[in-house]
């Protein structure tokens, strides 16, 4: 299906894979919608509205949404809606999902462990460890510490990967031919980095406010590869998914995702109407940028050790949250760490991070103190209807997510967190 050339033109800045959550509403019934949700507990502030959060955002046109709420102990876990927009299957809390750029804070915990034992500095230029895929000034210019950050400057691969969704470099319109073109292939993370290092550069090394850019984690990849001597995904598996005691999360070896899960619908701003399902789809394209599958409450458990100190020293978590503003792929701008954003809420400071694949969106977010925990995800993407100027246009989906982030994050309006 093709747009015009004017629309393509409109679009030609919105591909935006794992930065963050992303905005034409597929139409759902509320008749085929479902509610499970655990019984309110004491303690859990806010929990009597979550379930009717969870709803207004089936209701405002998300197929599906699944959460689980963490306060001081106690847990709450909930569903809405349909798994599947062709039989009703509901989705069920524990679904596993692809949960797209939540993947960076795995790697950059990965990086941060190197660091405490002395392989890796962060300051250290990339090329003295990888001259070959970043040579010559550039690579003596960027630092271990700006891929981290997305201050190198190197620009987004994903552009060029899909060429065909931002109507560039050729062709007349845009189409969803690269989407389905590459649901099967095989990209070499070498490839990606190629496509990234050889577009022109989004900013000098270090400045401010950066980039954000996926080929930064793939780099990344390599980099850990280079000072373990295993693959990046088999490194963080054993020592960061293992070590977080996470059953449920890992690194897909094919297109398919195993354990129950949702189709995946993505509408691209109206470009797939309906949207389609991207739930089997070879992740290569993403790596150890965004292609993870977990659950939210492996999530919720991998935030708790990290910002508990358990995954990595306490030096480097306080290195990890040293933020500096970056520019994200749809243009907003975020305080970012070392693979973690930081987030002011009216109940405090949490620490997290967000994602998207084709059709999926995740966020998952710690309050500072450790008390509080959200992580929620939906599997539709990119609802927002575009208008003349090309800018998405809000929706209904937009004021129903930020109320329930509100409610799962601070509890009921008007409540403040209880003292540490």
């Amino acid at each position: 299906m093709t747009k015009s050339t004017t629309k393509a033109k409109r679009l030609r800045l919105m591909v935006r894979a794992g930065a963050g959550a992303g905005a034409v509403a597929l139409s759902v019934s509320a008749s085929t919608g479902t509610i499970a949700a655990a019984a309110p507990k004491p303690g859990i502030d806010g929990a009597a509205g979550l379930g009717t959060a969870l709803e207004g955002v089936h209701r405002a046109g998300v197929p599906g949404v699944f959460a689980q709420v963490r306060d001081s102990g106690l847990t709450w876990r909930g569903a809405s809606g349909v798994a599947d927009v062709a039989t009703g299957r509901p989705v069920t809390p524990g679904m596993r999902q692809r949960v797209g750029s939540v993947t960076k804070t795995f790697t950059a915990a990965a990086v941060l462990q190197q660091v405490d034992r002395g392989r890796i500095r962060l300051d250290a230029p990339i090329g003295d460890y990888l001259p070959e895929l970043v040579p010559g000034e550039r690579g003596r210019r960027i630092t271990v510490r700006m891929l981290l950050n997305h201050t190198s400057g190197i620009p987004d691969y994903i552009p060029y990967a899909f060429p065909s969704l931002q109507g560039f470099p050729s062709l007349p319109d845009m189409s969803s031919r690269s989407l389905d073109e590459n649901r099967f292939r095989q990209f070499a993370p070498e490839e990606l980095i190629e496509l990234g290092l050889s577009a022109p550069p989004a900013g000098e090394p270090g400045a401010v406010p950066g980039v954000y850019s996926n080929t930064n984690y793939l780099l990344l990849g390599r980099l850990l590869e280079r000072v373990t001597g295993a693959t990046a995904e088999a490194y963080i598996t054993r020592d960061v998914i293992g070590r977080a005691g996470l059953r449920e999360t890992s690194f897909p070896t094919g297109p398919w995702i195993e354990g129950p899960h949702a189709r995946m619908y993505e509408a691209f701003y109206g470009l797939l109407d309906p949207p389609r399902d991207y739930s089997v789809y070879n992740m290569s394209w993403t790596g150890t940028g965004a292609a993870l599958v977990s659950t939210m409450d492996d999530l919720n458990r991998f935030y708790a050790a990290l910002l508990d100190g358990g995954l990595v020293s306490r030096s480097s978590l306080a290195e990890m949250q040293r933020t500096v503003p970056v520019r994200a792929l749809d243009g907003s701008a975020i305080q970012y760490g070392l693979g973690l954003h930081r987030v002011e809420t009216r109940c405090g400071t949490f620490w997290g991070h967000d994602g998207t694949v084709w059709g999926a969106g995740t966020i998952s977010l710690t309050r500072a103190d450790g008390r509080r925990q959200m992580s929620v995800a939906v599997n539709l993407q990119r609802w927002n209807v575009i208008d003349a100027s090309g800018r998405p246009q809000p929706h209904p989906i937009d004021a129903a997510l930020s109320s329930l982030y509100d409610r799962a994050m601070c509890g009921a309006p008007g409540t403040r967190p209880a003292p540490a």
